[in-house]
């Protein structure tokens, strides 16, 4: 969703912009400017089956003869419900599975960074880009800074250097071990922060063991505040994952650490000054787009055997530059 919006933005420059998003997602649009409506489509809850996607294409049917409706996700369920809602235009990628449905297609080119590829959605494969228009875009409220600024407060830090450190990611072979150690090795340089959301409680507290004065601010905060405390830090690291694409949009330097995925998938980080960081000489990586479950080989080397001073090293390049 955070790579969507240079896509949304672009689209809100000639009309109105309608979005369809899970219920996960949503919170990421709440305050955007470029998007009218927020249309939430839960397909697991109350939008369940056939009659939930019913509904939600009613509530999104075209009412202006040339809408066009722009398929970002490219799955058969989006493409139905762009059928339904009666859009005649419809334009995705052609190698998605609601390809066939499409009445515009556009080659997706594996070469080019994911946000250049869903723009090319609207301007086509042939246009000049203008610079800076793969920069994402998202606009934390009042609430969301008033938010950071208490957490910050409550741990006497308003006006310390901040860095901030995402351990997580929903695929466990994505998560870097050493976090803990680099924590340690770089509490010396600025107070740390931990961004993350429930799920990331437990690699939060094994970073605090090693660092104890480190920030723990997993689970209490919304996205929305948790890219405004990712704003406030001069350096994120992180594993392929969220905030990546969050630090991307509200101009964070990021160091980027890739296991089972390379930058070369389209998903690295956009921010000036950022880097990434992997296990070059592995034979085996890539081994998944996304990120098994379990190492393939049982090993799981692209990430074991990172380095954390090699880590450390780059992360201080990066905060020297």
């Amino acid at each position: 969703m955070v790579l969507t919006t240079p896509l949304i933005a672009h689209l809100a420059r000639s009309g109105s912009v309608d979005v369809v998003t899970t219920p996960a997602a949503a919170p990421l649009l709440r305050e955007h400017p470029a998007v009218r409506r927020l249309v939430v489509y839960d397909k697991r809850g109350t939008e369940s089956g056939p009659l939930g996607l019913w509904r939600v294409a009613r509530a999104l049917r075209a009412t202006e003869p040339d809408a066009i409706a722009y398929l970002a996700q490219g799955s058969m369920r989006s493409a139905l419900l762009a059928l339904l809602a009666q859009y005649r235009e419809r334009v995705g990628f052609d190698t998605s599975d609601g390809a066939p449905t499409y009445s515009r297609k556009i080659r997706y080119r594996a070469n080019q960074h994911h946000a250049e590829r869903l723009l090319r959605l609207a301007v086509g494969a042939e246009a000049i880009l203008e610079p800076g228009s793969l920069t994402p875009s998202l606009f934390p409220s009042a609430a969301d800074r008033q938010a950071v600024d208490a957490l910050l407060v409550r741990h006497s830090t308003p006006e310390d250097p901040l860095i901030a450190l995402a351990p997580g990611s929903i695929w466990a072979t994505k998560r870097w071990p050493q976090f803990p150690a680099l924590a340690r090795a770089l509490s010396s340089h600025a107070r740390i922060v931990i961004i993350g959301g429930e799920d990331d409680r437990d690699l939060a507290a094994d970073i605090v063991a090693a660092t104890p004065d480190a920030i723990d601010s997993t689970g209490t905060l919304s996205l929305l505040a948790s890219a405004e405390l990712i704003r406030r830090a001069t350096l994120l690291i992180t594993n392929d994952s969220l905030p990546q694409h969050l630090a991307s949009a509200m101009g964070t330097r990021t160091l980027t650490i890739f296991g089972p995925t390379v930058p070369g998938f389209g998903f690295g980080p956009l921010a000036a000054g950022s880097h990434t960081v992997g296990h070059e000489a592995m034979p085996c990586r890539p081994c998944h787009p996304h990120g098994p479950r379990v190492c393939p080989l049982g090993h799981h080397r692209c990430m074991r055997d990172l380095a954390e001073p090699d880590v450390l090293a780059r992360a201080l390049a990066v905060l020297a530059a």
